[in-house]
């Protein structure tokens, strides 16, 4: 079928032609029925290989959580870099395709007892946590453990803030250093996470300051850390311009350097910048209606089969199959439920019913999120 799209500078500007191009031509040769993820392989690629280039001593774990698809992950585990995780289920898949535990490490503060102990017996060796329970987990089941405390940090400027459930301030990280050392844990590094979808470059550098704060404590009492780990946090283009990646790692390199000892580990932990501007939801129009002065549009991919983080502020960009006439429109999704609204007074060109609608940067937190809610099937991720 000869789907006509029209592609304009602010799409290409938000995701590169070629990958639009890619998905616009499996489109035309495929009989399957959407919704579905498109990957875009030679974008990860590209991303994978950015990513770290600009911090000495960097080593890049790819965060499970933003896209945890099989494939995606084998693409990624053929590119060399490791893995960070947080459940038992994330470290079975990496094991079902051969990642071996010295390529894992978790930084979910609090972890299960059955993670704990799958764990142990994988040999995955580094571990994050942030309070008294978890040294006393972790004594019991991954003794003589590396671990590194986790920092609250301001998370001003990211879409997506991780401060208020996560991390303890400097005081209390100190005694939980000592505390590590004390159950006969390897207390070896500080880490802290500035937000997902940052967009304020400087977080990092309110982040490092507290953890050099945190770092010169320990060293007075005895504890000489060696690995400091940066997080996540890196922003993607979902409708705007965000500060690139580069201008990021060497802000966060001149700031390291000035205030570590130059062997120091660095961790990163990429998932959104990895794989975001990767991905290209491919969805069709399913109804529109008026309801008072708004217009409606339904498409049947929505808030709980894929867009879950429609709903704490993330708003895409759109490649909509169609007529050129602009239109104001509230966008749903296709549940019997009225909280799968993806956005409200969008403006779109007016497709007809069984149109397309390409759904841009949509490559992390989409099907990881998505769930059967209402009998809809979870989409399926292709690379291409």
């Amino acid at each position: 079928m000869n789907h006509r799209f029209r592609i304009t500078k602010d799409h290409t500007r938000i995701t590169p032609k070629s990958t639009i191009q890619k998905a616009i031509d499996f489109i035309r040769e495929t009989d399957l029925e959407p919704p579905f993820l498109l990957m875009d392989k030679a974008k990860v690629r590209q991303k994978v290989h950015a990513i770290g280039k600009n911090i000495r001593n960097a080593e890049v774990y790819y965060a499970v959580k933003a896209n945890p698809d099989i494939e995606v992950l084998k693409l990624i585990n053929s590119l060399g870099i490791g893995f960070e995780i947080a459940s038992e289920g994330e470290m079975s898949v990496l094991e079902s395709i051969g990642v071996t535990s010295d390529r894992m490490i978790t930084s979910n503060p609090i972890k299960t007892f059955r993670f704990l102990r799958m764990a142990a017996e994988s040999g995955v060796d580094y571990f994050s946590y942030d309070s008294a329970a978890e040294v006393d987990k972790m004594r019991e089941y991954t003794p003589g453990a590396h671990v590194y405390v986790r920092l609250t940090v301001p998370n001003e400027g990211s879409e997506w803030p991780l401060s208020k459930k996560f991390g303890v301030e400097v005081d209390e990280a100190e005694e939980l250093l000592l505390l590590a050392k004390k159950k006969g844990l390897n207390p070896v590094g500080i880490t802290f996470h500035v937000g997902s979808q940052c967009t304020n470059m400087y977080n990092w550098n309110s982040a490092l300051d507290k953890a050099k704060d945190l770092w010169d404590r320990a060293d007075r009492a005895g504890i000489k850390l060696s690995l400091l780990n940066i997080g996540g946090g890196y922003p993607i283009r979902y409708t705007k311009d965000v500060v690139g990646i580069p201008a990021i790692e060497k802000n966060i390199n001149r700031a390291i350097y000035q205030k570590f000892p130059k062997k120091t580990r660095i961790f990163i932990e990429p998932g959104r910048s990895v794989v975001a501007d990767a991905g290209i939801f491919v969805s069709k129009v399913s109804g529109k209606t008026s309801r008072g002065d708004e217009k409606w549009l339904s498409i049947d991919v929505g808030v709980f089969n894929g867009l879950m983080e429609s709903i704490g502020g993330i708003k895409y960009s759109y490649v909509v199959e169609g007529s050129r006439e602009i239109k104001k429109w509230t966008l749903a999704g296709p549940s019997c439920d009225s909280f799968d609204v993806i956005e409200k007074n969008i403006l779109l060109p007016e497709p007809a019913i069984g149109n397309y609608v390409l759904i841009l940067s949509s490559g992390a937190y989409t099907i990881s999120y998505a769930s059967e809610f209402n009998g809809f099937s979870i989409p399926k991720t292709i690379l291409i």
